[in-house]
């Protein structure tokens, strides 16, 4: 067995690690202060010496700043073949909502939910039953949905916290049917593509061919999905042209030529590496270069199909199906040679982006044996994105003005701080504290209704005081981006005070807040 899959490949980074460029910062970094201390014993009014304070002054500071702005965000994702199933009670344990430190975003990937037809039709009108339990669970907790997207049982949803959302731009998500030779989706791939503060980020789960002897029709799926799929973007009109591909889902790769004994054998020693040679996957991914291009964790716990559902024993049914890792996540960071061609075919200069590239770590890659609704047991996978934020300034600006009731008219501003393809069709959403969507509003505006406001102009927009709450509650603003199709934009948390009209209509008390009726 390869010595490879018995050291765990957390870290992917393709120049060096994370460390050692950390600490060849540092050392950079003494050399320039050490520097600039030879310089300031020296000091005199010789202008050679003070110019080369000046510039070790500069270079110190410079490289202070370069390594102190990265930063990192937490993603969990999970990827579930449910099985037509409906959600659990709860799902708070599968989204580890008590981690920490806390997750930025959260990627959920499903396969095979229910997609009968009455019930595909009814899911389109209304969030089918997964979504809803997902949002409801996440938006108390201040995580709102950014977009889904789904293709009859495959569905694939992008939570994020609301500090994030003005930075998550240009989304855009596509899907490909494999099943019956392209012209059904019961298998096949679907994709969200985003910028992330500036960063290109594309996510696309899979449900692949099943059975033992269809690994390599599986490798000719995955491939097929990946020359079709396309984006309206010019820097990154298909899937592997991102910065950073996550590549997950019911994959269907089996553990051959083992017998079922000596499978099961194993699993119950939890002696996992006497399987992961067999592992198609494993094995393609010697001899395919696409598959080179992704990383992904050990595979140190117990493959997760297939199970008798609400248990965790392995199928006894007369088929008795091999156990196997079907589920999967992997992920690829665009290799350099690749970015350096972009460079050069591209006008805009990114010198920095080589020095700065986003690094993934890895830190969790496990299956959760405690839901038992599908023959499927979740796989979850949590990971490190570091990088630089190259977008930090919103593109709106929200200023809510004087005190809002139902009690008379509400007042708030706009203003364009950076060009963006605005649309007479932007509006301005009033949302609850915990809402789940940019749908979730309590009632909305238009933006200026005449024409586009130009970057820079303050514009003030006007609210119905009968379409206010009657009752207090805290509030936000958000700038609707029809074009983006997402949130862009929030103004601070405001209150909205209990109106008099609410205890005129018996909603509360008489003398709530001093009110009377």
């Amino acid at each position: 067995m390869s010595d490879t899959f018995d050291v765990p490949r957390m870290r992917s980074d393709s120049m060096s690690t994370m460390t050692s460029q950390s600490t060849s910062a540092r050392f950079i970094l003494r050399q320039r202060l050490a520097q600039l201390l030879t310089c300031l014993e020296d000091l005199s009014s010789d202008d050679e010496a003070n110019e080369e304070v000046s510039r070790t002054l500069d270079e110190a500071f410079n490289l202070c700043g370069r390594y102190s702005n990265r930063e990192s965000f937490r993603l969990h994702m999970v990827t579930w073949n449910v099985g037509t199933a409906e959600p659990p009670a709860d799902v708070r344990s599968l989204l580890q909502l008590d981690s920490q430190p806390t997750t930025d975003l959260y990627v959920i990937g499903l396969q095979e939910v229910n997609a009968t037809p009455v019930r595909y039709i009814s899911d389109l009108i209304v969030e089918d039953t997964w979504s809803h339990l997902l949002m409801e669970t996440l938006a108390p907790e201040g995580y709102i949905k950014v977009t889904s997207v789904r293709m009859q049982g495959l569905l694939l949803i992008l939570f994020a916290k609301q500090v994030h959302l003005p930075f998550i731009r240009d989304i855009q998500s596509t899907y490909t049917r494999t099943g019956l030779f392209g012209y059904w989706g019961n298998k096949g791939g679907i994709s969200v593509r985003f910028s992330f503060y500036g960063e290109m980020l594309c996510f696309l789960n899979c449900h692949l061919a099943a059975h033992m002897n269809y690994a390599l029709q599986r490798m000719d799926e995955f491939e097929y999905i990946l020359d079709t799929q396309e984006f309206d973007m010019f820097n990154t009109p298909q899937v592997l042209d991102h910065k950073v591909v996550f590549w997950f889902g019911d994959l269907n790769f089996r553990i051959a030529d083992h017998g079922m004994h000596f499978l099961r054998s194993s699993i119950n020693n939890s002696r996992f590496n006497l399987l992961w040679d067999r592992d198609q996957l494993s094995m393609l991914k010697k001899k395919e270069p696409i598959l080179q291009e992704f990383e992904e964790g050990p595979l140190r716990f117990k493959p997760t199909y297939k199970f008798d559902r609400f248990s965790e024993t392995y199928d006894t049914s007369g088929k008795k199906r091999k156990p196997a890792w079907t589920d999967r996540i992997l992920w690829r960071i665009k290799p350099k040679a690749t970015e350096i061609e972009d460079e050069k075919s591209s006008t805009a200069s990114s010198a920095d982006d080589d020095e700065f590239s986003v690094k993934v770590t890895q830190d969790m890659y496990t299956c959760d044996v405690s839901y038992g609704v599908s023959d499927h047991k979740p796989v979850i996978g949590t990971f490190n994105l570091e990088m630089r934020k190259k977008v930090e300034t919103p593109l709106v600006a929200l200023t809510v003005e004087g005190i809002w009731s139902a009690d008379e008219d509400a007042i708030f501003t706009y203003t364009i701080l950076e060009n963006f393809e605005s649309s007479t069709f932007d509006w301005i959403g009033l949302y609850k504290i915990g809402f789940k969507s940019a749908s979730d509003y309590s009632t909305f505006a238009w933006v200026k209704d005449d024409e586009v406001a130009a970057n820079g102009e303050v514009v003030m927009v006007q609210m119905n005081k009968n379409e206010l709450p009657l009752l207090a509650g805290d509030y936000v603003l958000g700038y609707f981006s029809t074009n983006m199709q997402t949130l862009i934009a929030f103004s601070p948390n405001f209150q909205i005070l209990e109106s008099k009209r609410a205890v005129m209509e018996g909603l509360v008390q008489e003398n709530i807040n001093g009110l009377e009726k």
